[in-house]
């Protein structure tokens, strides 16, 4: 199955490097790219991506406000930020606004595929150094609230917790010894009680719980 992916960069040179590391790559297709936000408001909903690949620094309307918009319009859609710098004020704001991982422009391309990949499959990529940060911004006490996680069965809190540990799907199902198909009737079944629609959702409300 084919992994389309929109590109969403206003340097002439990146997203030029980047459409073609897509169109080279087996069982990816290139669903269009775009250098500013404008354009990809208007263009991404007629031909909807698997994974946008979003710069953060736009000119005009910025890289986050337009992953809010999109997010709400495609909710199925996954968005990817890179970005040249490690901000923890853009990446806590790039989650808020919908995104599901978080990289740096230099990373290397083998990495960037695994990433969309990860992302593609309800993965959230970012540096260790970024993963360690939001961590930590979510395990602060909560306020009170009464607990999301009264419903889960033990296998759903412990498929979280290996989740909230990093791990892909396919360690989690080595590390609880059953199989990927329980993983992924795992990942709907704690979405759908927990109402979130990312990895990343999911580990915070865990995080807070």
């Amino acid at each position: 199955m084919q992994i389309k992916v929109a590109i969403v960069d206003d340097d002439e040179g990146i997203r030029t490097s980047l459409a073609a590391l897509i169109r080279r790559a087996p069982n990816f297709k290139l669903a269009g790219d775009y250098a500013n936000a404008e354009t990809a408001l208007k263009e991404i909903p007629r031909h909807p991506p698997d994974v946008v690949l979003m710069d953060i620094n736009l000119p005009g309307m910025k890289g986050v406000e337009c992953v809010q918009q999109l997010k709400a319009a495609l909710p199925g859609v996954q968005f990817l930020m890179l970005t040249v710098y490690e901000d923890s004020d853009s990446l806590f704001n790039s989650l808020k606004a919908g995104a599901s991982g978080y990289l740096l422009k230099r990373t290397a391309s083998a990495r960037l595929l695994e990433a969309i990949r990860d992302v593609h499959s309800g993965g959230s990529p970012m540096t260790p150094q970024l993963a360690r940060r939001v961590v930590q911004f979510f395990t602060r006490p909560a306020d009170g609230a009464p607990s999301s996680l009264s419903g889960l069965t033990p296998g759903e809190r412990e498929f979280l917790d290996q989740l909230s540990n990093g791990y892909a799907y396919k360690e989690i199902a080595d590390r609880m010894k059953i199989s990927i198909d329980t993983v992924r009737s795992y990942v709907r079944t704690v979405y759908e009680k927990l109402h979130v629609h990312s990895r990343t959702e999911a580990v915070v409300k865990y995080l807070r719980g």
